[in-house]
């Protein structure tokens, strides 16, 4: 089965030499845009929204990225795209049976990830280090076996992308998993249902028991590990069950203090500014993070104070703030 290649700098709308400040704007820009609890099409946003974090989860993170620009450097050339000798057909290659290997590529459908991500970004790609199934190389040369011999099922791994809201609330997805039979040659589909609950964490397995590689001899089928990749979102960062949003205020805010509405996974809340309060200082709202278990317990959401100076001045601010200047004793360098 041919992977596509995804080229996730046109996605993001950033060229190839976009600084790593430029292509998070980008996503940001993009997520707010097509995150499906604003738009109006939430079925066409939430594939578009899926196919941003994508895009992100290579290019924001340092590593990823130089390997897609080595993975993706001749892409445009004559016949298309060629990957690394040997990673073509590495990330799901499991033996059928004893006495013969056979190339069960697996792709995946409902997981958010595409099948190039998963073939060289996902959880048993060639670049990731992850090898959770078995080859049992002692009897792929042999001619001759006990027909009686019982192998159990390889697991199969993958990724699955989940949102803060979903983190929140829960959901089942509906997942599918689709190969090739060596023997006949026909595209097989299975498909089920993955239960995500409320509070799963980042590079958590999620494993679906039954669901990998089907036994030899009457051994017992493997099981589906899909390890969760938290979906990107353009206003929170997430640190454990914590919420971080950054609210910018003017100088005047943060000097005389203010109140402020600021937008939580779960409505907006609002939020006092005390007076004299600092850049990168943070106020909690205690209960509004991510669930901290099964029992409803939660995180807290914290707001990290960003002031923001006015980048142009009419003559009427530019006199007072020249005034305030010669007003106020205030020296931060004395401090």
């Amino acid at each position: 089965m041919a992977v596509e290649f995804k080229d996730y700098y046109e996605i993001l709308g950033v060229p190839r030499t976009a600084t790593d400040e430029e292509i998070k704007r980008a996503f940001r820009k993009l997520a707010r845009k097509y995150h499906p609890d604003v738009a109006t099409d939430k079925k066409a946003a939430e594939e578009k929204f899926k196919e941003i974090n994508e895009a992100y989860e290579v290019l924001g993170n340092p590593e990823n990225r130089r390997r897609y620009d080595e993975l993706g450097a001749q892409w445009r050339a004559t016949g298309g795209f060629q990957p690394p000798p040997g990673a073509q057909q590495r990330a799901w290659r499991f033996t059928s049976g004893p006495g013969r290997t056979a190339g069960f590529q697996f792709e995946f459908d409902g997981t958010g990830f595409s099948d190039f991500f998963e073939q060289f970004f996902g959880r048993s790609s060639p670049f990731s280090g992850f090898r959770d199934y078995a080859e049992p190389e002692e009897f792929a040369d042999q001619t001759g076996f006990d027909r009686s011999f019982s192998q159990d099922g390889a697991n199969v791994a993958g990724s699955i992308m989940v949102t803060l809201e979903e983190v929140l609330h829960g959901a089942v997805r509906e997942v599918s998993l689709r190969w090739t039979n060596p023997t006949t040659g026909q595209t097989e589909t299975r498909s089920f249902r993955v239960r995500i609950s409320p509070g799963v964490r980042e590079d958590q397995l999620i494993r679906v028991p039954g669901k990998g590689q089907e036994g030899v001899g009457g051994g017992r089928p493997g099981d589906l590990l899909l390890r969760v990749k938290l979906a990107k979102h353009p206003d929170f960062e997430v640190r454990g069950s914590d919420l971080y949003y950054q609210l910018p205020l003017a100088p005047w805010e943060a000097a005389l203090g203010t109140t402020v509405t600021v937008p939580t996974l779960d409505g907006s809340v609002s939020i006092r500014v005390p007076p004299g309060t600092s850049s990168g200082q943070h106020l909690r709202v205690r209960g509004r993070g991510l669930p901290t278990g099964p029992k409803g317990a939660r995180g807290d959401f914290y707001v990290t104070i960003s002031i923001q100076v006015p980048p142009h001045t009419s003559t009427r601010e530019r006199a007072l703030w020249e005034q305030l200047a010669r007003t106020s004793s205030f020296d931060p360098r004395s401090r």
